[in-house]
């Protein structure tokens, strides 16, 4: 499966000739299982018509920085949030000076200011436009602030000349944007991620469990396959898919974790424990359904289920190992102390007071803390963040994994 499946993907098109290939871009990349929205220039709507790419994306196409419809349905900033990656292409030269320059006095320009995405571009200019000193110039200055350049091609331009200007051709640059999401610093590494809540059963109909949806493990899990590792996932009862190129280990219960967890852990190199789990079980389960009789009261005992993440912690020669500290008071306090008493090398704090994040949502903000610092990151979406979770954990592990 393409490494662009379900990667959300924020397409801009300027004024220029090539912007009749970026209709045949929009059909590749959603071929490649990306989700596609277009924002398109004034100008580039003297060549083409937003029409054309909404029925290509089978999304809204947006042209207005100042349009009440458009903000109402996704505002700017919200849709700034939303892309996983946003490339520019066709990019003229006059696009790519007023983003040199820091300008956002279009939508486009200003989602590409506002965005914490990387930005790609895909050049297409006149071969005098591209070649000249100002050009380069700003070129230069995107590059170092760490914006990607695909292209351009060399060849025969709609002005009758020849040299390089050409944007590149929709199947490269699809290609190159997948390879965008492949980092490989994870190759060669084993990860083991749990995820999702666990089910205390009391009886045949009835259990304790939390609101965790699985969605932080399973986009971590994505990523880090993503990063070239080999994921074993570790899920409790979810509605999620399996994601491509991981390997799923389904349980249900705290101490069926527990037991896998341990089986796993031992040949891996990574081990995050984003799995809610939970703390108790009852001390006895109930073989027939539990009737509710005259009573107002159900007492229930519990026991303590098996601490997971320590249990990996511990092990002589296991994985580095990472734990999750989901708070809703004294965030930093509380996973500083839980960080030391299981022996973590490192623990993701999110603080799930806050509305509209953390449990059941798609978007989080969290704190990655170690013995050295704490980084927050985000808010963005979960899928975001997981990449930008996986490039800071595998900075945790050793030069090689034959060091590990």
């Amino acid at each position: 499966m393409s490494s662009l499946t379900n990667k959300r993907i924020l397409l801009g098109v300027t004024g220029g000739i090539a912007a009749y290939k970026s209709a045949d871009l929009v059909r590749r990349l959603k071929e490649r299982g990306a989700d596609v929205r277009v924002v398109m220039t004034e100008a580039a709507r003297e060549f083409m018509t937003p029409l054309t790419f909404q029925a290509l994306s089978g999304n809204p196409v947006h042209t207005d920085l100042l349009d009440p419809a458009a903000e109402a349905a996704m505002g700017h900033i919200e849709l700034a949030r939303w892309a996983d990656r946003i490339l520019v292409a066709p990019a003229s030269a006059n696009f790519m000076a007023r983003l040199a320059e820091g300008r956002g006095d279009d939508l486009l320009t200003t989602l590409c200011l506002a965005t914490r995405s990387p930005l790609s571009l895909a050049p297409a200019m006149n071969q005098g436009m591209w070649q000249n000193e100002a050009t380069q110039a700003n070129l230069l200055r995107l590059q170092e602030r760490g914006v990607s350049v695909f292209g351009p091609g060399d060849g025969s331009q709609a002005c009758g000349e020849v040299g390089p200007g050409r944007m590149l051709e929709p199947a490269m640059l699809a290609e190159a944007l997948a390879a965008q999401f492949e980092s490989g610093r994870l190759s060669g590494r084993k990860v083991v991620i749990t995820a999702g809540p666990t089910r205390e059963a009391i009886d045949p109909v009835r259990y304790l469990s939390n609101h965790s949806s699985g969605k932080m493990g399973y986009a971590l899990a994505e990523a880090a396959a993503e990063a070239g590792a080999q994921v074993t996932l570790i899920s409790g009862p979810t509605h999620l898919p399996r994601p491509d190129r991981v390997q799923r280990v389904d349980v249900t219960s705290a101490r069926e974790m527990h037991e896998a967890s341990l089986s796993h852990a031992a040949q891996c190199d990574l081990f995050i424990a984003a799995a809610a789990v939970a703390d108790y079980h009852p001390a006895e389960y109930l073989e027939q359904k539990l009737k509710k009789g005259d009573s107002d009261q159900w007492q229930l005992t519990l026991v303590k289920n098996p601490d997971i993440v320590a249990a990996v912690a511990a092990l002589a020669g296991g994985p580095t190992t990472i734990g999750f500290a989901a708070e809703s008071e004294n965030l930093l306090e509380f996973a500083r102390a839980k960080l030391e008493r299981k022996g973590l090398r490192g623990i993701i704090a999110n603080d799930i007071s806050r509305e509209g994040l953390g449990f059941n949502s798609d978007d989080n903000a969290v704190i990655l803390i170690d013995r050295e610092r704490a980084l927050e990151l985000g808010p963005m979406s979960k899928t975001q963040l997981a990449r930008a979770l996986i490039h800071e954990l595998s900075d945790y592990l050793p030069a090689s994994a034959s060091d590990s």
